[in-house]
């Protein structure tokens, strides 16, 4: 690894902290879902973190230094995360892994922009995050929900003949924000109709109220933006009420637990998700290092939380510091290889080459349909 050159001053909100230069460790923040419902989401990035501060420490470390992990689990909750966010900046975090959720990330990034830590997500897909300007130092490695709206509704429409959407979400950042390009990019298409716009609220034990306006607008295909937990109780309303519709979802859906809560009323469930990478040789070794660390199969956006710990361990590395606008220059002008391909950001924070597919539950498992 290379070395470090000139001091570099962390700033912890707007007071002037010890610099990461001077300090024993490389602090790297990782920040998410840890417990609570929305775990499964989260437990695999802190898994992906783990495993390549592993590998790198081994190695020696940054300029000798071994990168320390500060975890900080905010169970997707935006009134938590902007406290993960505080704590992980007084702790002296130059970098953070996460957070997970949009909400929870939206939450936290003005506290992060404040401190001038650049921030990577594999998860949160917000178009907002990084359009909107406000978040200058963060990134993700995962395409915007713009993008997986797109491929939802294209899909339904081009490949299912929906003719009568019915758009549901979780009211959430996330969720709303997907449905309202899902809202946008069937009424622009002009081959199907919305029949039914309407947000859900989430944990709630009973959503029979919901499942009886699909049933009523004539609707012959769902699309919802959300979380699991929602996701399986609406889809197992479905069945039970015999509403005979066609389920589509996005990459809040689109992990096993899912599945397992639903059992067998997800199958045949549609749901978009990152573009399958485990054809890759470094793809293939990092699901085999977490295997024999933990001793199962890593879960949801592992692979992209694992490029963004490799694209972050990357740009400290050959920024030769840990200043936040020389990371930035690194991120967005260099290729790294990465667990889901060679990848570098542009000038919004988003990565170039990552993408969507969409995924269906097929005996108990979600396949990619090519």
């Amino acid at each position: 690894m290379k070395r470090f050159s000139g001091l570099v001053i962390a700033a912890c909100m707007t007071l002037l902290t010890s610099s990461a230069f001077g300090a024993e460790t490389i602090k790297i923040g990782v920040a998410g879902a840890h417990t609570g419902d929305l775990a499964s989401y989260g437990l695999p990035t802190v898994n992906a973190a783990k495993l390549v501060a592993k590998d790198v420490n081994a190695k020696g470390g940054i300029d000798g230094k071994q990168i320390e992990l500060l975890v900080q689990d905010e169970e997707c909750k935006p009134e938590k995360a902007t406290n993960a966010a505080t704590k992980l900046v007084s702790d002296g975090a130059v970098v953070v892994v996460g957070h997970i959720c949009s909400g929870a990330t939206k939450a936290a990034l003005p506290i992060y922009t404040e401190a001038k830590i650049v921030t990577m997500s594999p998860s949160a897909t917000n178009p907002e995050l990084t359009q909107s300007g406000q978040y200058p130092t963060f990134f993700r490695t995962i395409a915007s929900d713009d993008a997986q709206a797109k491929l939802g509704v294209d899909f339904a429409i081009d490949k299912l003949g929906a003719k009568k959407i019915a758009v549901l979400h979780d009211k959430g950042d996330y969720g709303k924000g997907y449905a309202e390009y899902a809202q946008k990019f069937i009424k622009e298409g002009g081959k199907a109709e919305v029949v039914l716009f309407e947000g859900v609220t989430p944990g709630a034990v009973d959503y029979s109220a919901v499942v009886q306006k699909v049933r009523q607008a004539g609707a012959d295909t769902v699309v919802f933006g959300g979380y699991h937990p929602e996701a399986s109780k609406i889809v197992s309303q479905l069945k039970k009420k015999r509403v005979d519709v066609k389920f589509i979802s996005d990459d809040g859906v689109k992990d096993d637990t899912f599945i397992k809560v639903a059992g067998a009323d997800a199958e045949g469930v549609y749901a978009s998700g990152p573009q399958d990478v485990s054809g890759l040789e470094m793809n293939k070794a990092a699901k085999a290092a977490h295997v024999a660390e933990f001793g199962t199969e890593p879960g949801a956006f592992f692979d992209a939380a694992y490029a963004a710990m490799q694209a972050l361990v990357n740009a400290i590395d050959k920024a030769d510091s840990t200043d936040s606008a020389k990371i930035m220059n690194v991120l967005r002008t260099e290729n790294v290889d990465t667990t889901v391909g060679k990848i570098k950001f542009d000038a919004r924070g988003d990565a170039e080459g990552v993408g969507f597919s969409m995924y269906q539950v097929k005996n108990g498992a979600y396949v990619e349909l090519k």
